[in-house]
């Protein structure tokens, strides 16, 4: 029992260190510089979590992404950014979970993680200054949700169909 819980341990410290340096990577793309709009990233670290969703379970990939949120916001961030990106995690995950029971191909399903991700920030950020004015941003929001999702849907289905590949001739 002990070597089980061990590796569980061991295997969520892998996923969750990868993700964050995914993240940490992610800081070096000059993202402002091609597409200069306020909070677009492209979320390198949900390969990790969409992996963890399809590979693994929901509750793995809860508690990868929301670990990750949060040493990613204390490490790079600040607390309100833990705050807009964990109501972002939460709505994105739950559309994806929902969505990945359709079917709906792994892109798909990653597209609505990135629209729902930024509409939960957008969300988060309404509930915080107190004013829809903000709402505005939405249209922003959507399209570059649908883009980012888009992209890290084509690699989390490569990421996947390898290991895949990998595992199969492990057993062969």
């Amino acid at each position: 029992m002990k070597n089980k819980k061990a590796k569980s341990v061991a295997f969520y410290g892998v996923m969750i260190g990868l993700a964050l340096v995914l993240s940490y990577l992610e800081s070096f793309i000059p993202i402002k510089a091609l597409i200069p709009i306020p909070g677009v990233k492209l979320g390198f670290a949900n390969i990790v979590v969409l992996f963890a969703l399809y590979s693994l379970s929901i509750k793995d990939a809860i508690i990868i992404a929301v670990i990750r949120v949060c040493l990613s916001g204390l490490l790079f961030g600040n607390p309100m950014t833990i705050a807009y990106s964990l109501f972002g995690c939460a709505l994105s995950l739950l559309i994806m979970w929902l969505t990945k029971k359709t079917n709906l191909s792994i892109i798909g399903v990653s597209m609505l993680g990135g629209i729902f991700h930024n509409i939960g920030q957008l969300i988060m950020a309404v509930i915080l200054t107190h004013t829809s004015r903000i709402a505005y941003y939405l249209p922003v929001l959507l399209i570059s949700g649908t883009i980012t999702g888009l992209l890290m849907g084509f690699a989390a289905k490569a990421v996947i169909n390898r290991l895949d590949k990998i595992n199969k001739n492990k057993k062969d």
